[in-house]
């Protein structure tokens, strides 16, 4: 039966779910107060990671800790007054990282992973964005051997247990796939499923404009306040208010904002990031792949934009002024590796990834609050799992049983 649905967020999650609803023969409103894909989305390293198997854990090593302490890396960053203002749900997030806690997780969130490809495939056929993906996989850059190892180990175990595909190549096997690479690398791990996009943001878009296409509404205007009332809900934004049997929350980082009106709260917490894209100081030299130095802890991936440069996360709070030694510290390691030239962008991006302490990302109806439905916490991965999301809520909502068991994501585990 068609229903009246709106959803909140038009980042890869939010299409992605207003994409399947119109798809069931819905009316589906999707509002945001920016165009598709232009804010999350819009930034990320545009690698849809099948063998991201294995959610960010929080570092528990006292080697690690004791180099990160200092505030100076690449690969993470913190503001004292963001990890005071998120001090509760750091503290799970770092108990919830003990072995035996995280080897319960790793399963419940692979779940998702291992289906990422198959759910992006029809998305893109339909919108006639093939132009925009690669599916050659991407290298992960290693500079000890025993680094190396360690890595090796543990993608052996992935590909017996969730099926993950790679190929190790050797400093010779590197150096042939990317001669224009610095020396001093001892090798890589070749992922080979995954997809890479040359414009994330333009994907979200390519989706969207289906979603549109189909009969779907995009709305771009700024929620003032959301409610019961009318239909089943009322969002009043400062357009227009809409009335809606059905509500689905998926605003990334900015859900909780919106939920704690209601009386809801998530403990969710953001680590944000950086990009800037470059030129090729040598017009000759080129990158054949996506990359990421591993052991630093920044990618650089080969975009419409120019090369662009992602940094590792910073814990700081969502609205805090940015602070952009992280990146300078990740532009000089770069060069390090590869000839980047002149910085292409005016100014650098910054976002804001949505992350929940037990690392897996909230799915399923709101507690307490009949018609509405959530959608958020991918941390790391919104680019990656939005498809699988859109499919499995879109189940839920319609009373069918999900491909996947959904207990692991529901809101009620806080």
């Amino acid at each position: 039966m068609s229903r009246e649905i709106v959803v909140l967020g038009a980042g890869m999650v939010g299409v992605s779910v207003a994409w399947h609803l119109v798809r069931q023969g819905h009316s589906v409103t999707l509002v945001d107060r920016r165009e598709p894909g232009r804010e999350t989305s819009f930034g990320n390293a545009g690698i849809i990671q099948r063998e991201a198997v294995r959610p960010y854990a929080f570092p528990r090593d006292l080697g690690t800790l004791m180099r990160v302490l200092p505030n100076r890396e690449v690969d993470i960053r913190y503001r004292p007054a963001g990890m005071v203002g998120a001090a509760s749900p750091l503290l799970q997030y770092w108990i919830n990282s003990g072995k035996s806690r995280y080897a319960k997780i790793v399963p419940e969130y692979a779940s998702l992973i291992m289906r990422c490809l198959e759910t992006h495939a029809p998305m893109v056929e339909a919108a006639g964005a093939d132009h925009l993906v690669r599916r050659d996989g991407w290298l992960e850059l290693y500079h000890t051997q025993k680094a190396f190892d360690e890595r090796i180990a543990e993608a052996r175990e992935n590909r017996e247990r969730f099926g993950v595909e790679f190929e190790v190549l050797d400093a010779a096997g590197l150096y042939a796939k990317e001669p224009h690479l610095k020396k001093g690398l001892v090798g890589a791990i070749h992922w080979i499923q995954p997809w890479t996009v040359a414009d994330p943001g333009a994907l979200v878009q390519a989706y969207a404009e289906h979603f549109q296409q189909q009969g779907g509404r995009f709305v771009q205007a700024e929620v003032r306040g959301v409610e019961k009332g009318g239909k089943g809900w009322k969002v009043t934004t400062d357009g227009e208010t809409l009335e809606s049997e059905q509500l689905v929350v998926a605003m990334g980082p900015w859900s909780d904002k919106l939920l704690s009106r209601l009386g809801i709260s998530v403990p969710l917490f953001v680590k944000r990031g950086y990009h800037m894209h470059y030129a090729s100081a040598d017009e000759n030299a080129h990158l054949n792949h996506w990359i990421m130095d591993a052991e630093t802890g920044f990618l650089l991936e080969p975009m419409r934009a120019g090369i662009r440069l992602t940094t590792g996360a910073e814990l700081a709070d969502l609205d805090a002024p940015p602070r952009f030694k992280q990146l300078k510290a990740a532009e000089q390691a770069a060069r390090k590796i590869y000839p980047l030239g002149d910085r292409r962008d005016p100014e650098p991006w910054k976002g804001a990834r949505p992350c929940l302490p037990d690392m897996k990302p909230i799915i399923g109806p709101a507690p307490g609050q009949e018609g509405m439905w959530l959608a958020f916490g991918h941390g790391h991965q919104g680019f990656t799992l939005g498809p699988v999301t859109g499919l499995l809520l879109s189940q839920m909502m319609a009373g069918e049983t999900p491909e996947v068991d959904m207990a692991p994501f529901s809101a009620t585990r806080f």
